[in-house]
């Protein structure tokens, strides 16, 4: 696979005349200038020495200098960005030369170049190119599963686009989302985009002629037509793992002193550089069997990276096995990410209850609300195993106000703080969530047992309890220490049938088991009447200015003895969904208020900054531009929602969570899966009393947030790449698929594409289609591509199809050679199905594949 626009500098240790690859480090026309020259025998540095923590330090008192976390293009590799921190268009970083030895994801400090040196926009470029392209950094709160709204389609037959999206979880905050920037018609547009490994698009044609330039003569340019451009000064802490999964190739110098010493590691993800790697952690027959090992995905990790060699020193790790198959993909995406999936050491089970099972101490009774003989129950995917949240709804007595419980499993109850069992859970932070499996932040006793709120046995947990009117007016609100036995385990569509079957018994056979203390009639009831409530807490919270952006989510239905993917298909995010979410959202506000008021300085919280201004603007002006008439003042997007200890920011107009609308919110209420919630617990827990402070001072309370951050973005970048690898195996085992796909950005010679029927991002190029010509214009500022289709048949006319943003159009995935590569083709217009490809019955598979909550 080759690399357009790709110069690279050659190796320079010693003994390297050329070491050419397709998809090393990548140079930008500006690294051009840096070749490597020998000098009388002494190499001259590609890289710049870093800067001293203290002019750095100096430099960002003055404001000389920037600190931010990098972002590489994984499209086009040279090209990095990181935030501007006034809210303007990202600043951009130039090559490999200008980026410094820094990695993706890495926080950095930069200094901005010369103006003549900034990023020319040009005019017909519609920033496309001129905002780096994020891995999941929505926040999860306005990212759901839903399907596209049908209004998208018929979009002047409405005043407003409603962009509605569903949460797998019973927590709003806590979709996975597959998302993307994507640049549209100078816009960053979200879409859903499943990314394959390595990356898709890395030999895609060049569109050189629709992206930027670097300046020349910059002073009759107007202000708008650059971007600042920047290179980095210093590394302030290497985020990026450093371990990369790819294939081993010999050195091309078969005479170099260095072919008998090195191997080349060609990293899948080709923002990784190439690293040299010692011959003798190679297997044994490498050298003289090289082929044996082409397909062999191999893990390395970066030890050294010199200033004066583009390719970096590392060690081989281990090797996975075959490229293309589950396990060793699987392995190599949870490594490159610091995924830790160790068994859980004999010290950490030490800390667990070693008599199981497990009884409630009588003590327990005495300090909490005894609520056993409530109706109880939990909702939640029908394969789900760590119930982390449980419901209650009772009418009371004066027939107009009902009594609201969420009841969370008291984890920490069974995590004692400082322990190996703590230790582990912090530095883990979060479940990880694959398509197969997942990789708990907590042992498997504690998430599926001691903690699970599993029907018909009691168990530890903590409440929050509302009086309600049924308009959701809350009259008072309790916190407190609990104990409860759910009456049963609904699954969401149990709930979704007794929503929709409001006055109909459902047979017993229909339902899973009910305690004897209570009848399926008084659940059904329950269930209704937290229904009504939570419409109007969501119709309340729409109103006030909440947002929610459309996101969809692939389910498959797995092989039962290989494995692999038989089928996929849309997760439906239905009123059973939005139902828990509402409480779920409640019950987290209710906590942040709460531990907010009684510990100022030390309250664990979320906040969603607001939007960049220029996003912002260009969104509204695009949306203009396209008749979709929006209003935006009331609530931010397309930032990612952070954790952060409230006294460490002076203005708490900071505090606020843009995306929810709201001033104050937290995660109180998934401990099982999230640590961040186990700290907010025992916050809660000193709030009412039962416990004292926990003595952390704010500065380190901020850092175990930003760890909770950083371990969230991963795991959420790892399901998704878990999500593309199986996406990629079955087009590969049941492909060609077809689908109707909507255009969502026209580029000079390509399109993007969303491919509906199964929620994916692709790009396609016009110089991979049977075309006679294609014709890239304006209409006012609308983007059009004309294609012309050569005719099938030499006696007919060609035929012209009209590209244009949010147009409908037929595309066919398929594999291809490349292991877990497909790409997408455009079905030339007028042709029958040529797949013949029939609508599959939709099932589940037997995996967790929905507990990403």
């Amino acid at each position: 696979m080759s690399h357009p626009d790709c110069r690279l500098n050659l190796g320079t240790l010693r003994g390297v005349s050329s070491v050419v690859g397709p998809h090393g480090v990548g140079a930008s026309p500006s690294d051009k200038k840096s070749k490597n020259k020998s000098i009388r025998g002494k190499k001259k540095s590609i890289f710049e020495n870093y800067m001293s923590k203290e002019d750095v330090s100096e430099g960002l008192k003055r404001g000389t200098l920037i600190q931010g976390v990098l972002r590489i293009n994984p499209k086009k590799f040279h090209e990095a960005f990181i935030p501007s921190p006034d809210g303007d268009r990202d600043i951009f970083i130039d090559g490999i030369v200008a980026r410094n030895r820094a990695l993706n994801g890495d926080l950095v400090v930069v200094k901005l170049l010369p103006e003549e040196q900034w990023k020319v926009i040009k005019p017909e470029s519609s920033d496309k190119e001129t905002e780096g392209a994020y891995e999941s950094d929505l926040p999860e709160e306005i990212c759901g599963s839903h399907l596209l709204q049908q209004s998208l389609k018929g979009h002047h037959d409405s005043p407003d686009v409603i962009i509605e999206a569903q949460f797998e979880d019973s927590d709003s905050e806590d979709g996975h989302g597959n998302t993307q920037h994507v640049l549209v018609d100078g816009v960053k547009k979200l879409s859903v985009c499943v990314h394959e490994k390595g990356e898709e698009d890395a030999g895609a044609p060049s569109t050189k002629d629709e992206s930027t330039s670097m300046a020349q003569d910059t002073s009759a340019l107007p202000e708008r037509s650059l971007q600042r451009s920047a290179k980095v000064v210093y590394i302030v802490e290497k985020k990026h793992s450093r371990a990369a999964t790819g294939f081993l190739k010999l050195l091309a110098d078969k005479n170099s002193e260095l072919f008998r010493k090195y191997a080349l590691f060609s990293p899948s993800d080709h923002r990784v550089p190439r690293i040299y790697v010692p011959l003798k952690d190679c297997p044994q027959d490498f050298v003289t069997r090289p082929k044996d090992y082409a397909n062999t995905l191999f893990i390395c990790r970066i030890v050294d990276w010199k200033e004066d060699s583009n390719f970096a020193l590392g060690q081989l790790a281990k090797s996975l096995g075959q490229a293309g198959e589950i396990e060793p993909e699987t392995e190599g995406i949870l490594t490159e990410y610091g995924v830790d999936f160790s068994d859980f050491s004999s010290e950490v089970l030490e800390c667990l209850p070693q008599d199981l099972p497990w009884i409630i101490p009588p003590e327990e009774f005495s300090k909490r609300r005894d609520l056993r003989k409530d109706c109880i129950f939990t909702i939640d995917p029908s394969t789900a195993r760590d119930l982390d949240d449980a419901l209650s709804c009772k009418l009371l007595a004066d027939g107009n106000t009902y009594e609201v419980g969420v009841h969370i499993a008291d984890v920490s109850y069974f995590v004692p703080e400082g322990s190996e069992l703590d230790q582990v859970a912090a530095q883990r932070a979060t479940s990880v969530y694959l398509v197969q499996k997942v990789i708990p932040m907590l042992p498997r006793a504690l998430c599926e047992e001691l903690c699970s709120l599993n029907p018909m046995t009691d168990k530890l947990t903590f409440s929050v309890i509302w009086t309600l009117t049924s308009e959701g007016k809350i009259l008072s609100e309790w916190f407190g220490r609990t104990i409860i036995c759910s009456c049963t385990k609904l699954s969401y569509e149990h709930a979704q049938s007794m929503i929709e079957s409001p006055t109909k018994t459902i047979p017993e056979q229909e339902l899973p088991p009910i305690s004897p203390e209570h009848t399926s009639e008084e659940v059904h009831q329950a269930v209704l009447n937290l229904h009504r409530i939570a419409k109007e807490l969501r119709k309340q919270r729409f109103l006030d200015g909440a947002l929610r952006l459309d996101q969809l989510k692939l389910a498959f239905t797995l092989d039962h003895e290989t494995g692999l993917p038989q089928g996929c298909h849309i997760y439906e995010y239905r009123d059973s969904n939005k139902l828990v979410e509402e409480f779920m959202l409640l019950a987290n506000m209710a906590v942040a208020h709460k531990i907010y008021r009684a510990f100022p300085e030390r309250a664990l919280l979320r906040r969603h900054p607001p939007p960049q201004t220029k996003m912002l603007n260009d969104l509204v002006e695009f949306c203009d531009q396209m008749g979709l008439p929006m209003d935006f003042t009331s609530s931010g997007a397309l930032n990612m929602a952070l954790y952060f200890c409230s006294g460490m920011l002076r203005d708490q107009e900071q505090f606020r969570h843009y995306a929810l609308n709201v001033p104050l919110y937290t995660h109180f209420t998934s401990p099982i899966r999230r640590f961040a919630d186990v700290m907010v617990h025992r916050l809660l827990a000193a709030t009412l009393g039962y416990r004292e402070l926990p003595d952390v001072e704010p500065s380190v309370l901020q850092k175990q947030a930003d760890h909770c951050n950083d371990r969230r973005m991963a795991s959420k970048r790892v399901h998704e790449l878990s999500t593309s690898l199986f996406f990629a195996i079955l087009v590969k085992e049941s492909g060609p698929l077809e689908s109707e796909a909507m255009v969502l950005g026209v580029l000079n010679q390509a399109f993007d594409v969303l491919v509906l029927r199964y929620g994916v991002h692709k790009r396609i190029y016009c110089n991979a289609l049977p075309l006679r010509s294609h014709h890239f214009r304006r209409v006012g500022k609308k983007p059009v591509l004309t294609l012309v289709w050569d005719p099938e048949d030499t006696e007919r006319e060609p035929v012209q199809q009209v590209i244009t943003i949010f147009s409908l159009v037929e595309v066919v995935l398929r594999a291809e050679a490349a292991a877990l590569k497909y790409s997408a083709i455009l079905k030339r217009p007028g042709t029958e199905d040529l797949l013949g490809l029939q609508d599959k019955e939709e099932c589940d598979s037997d995996h967790d594949y929905e507990q990403e909550d």
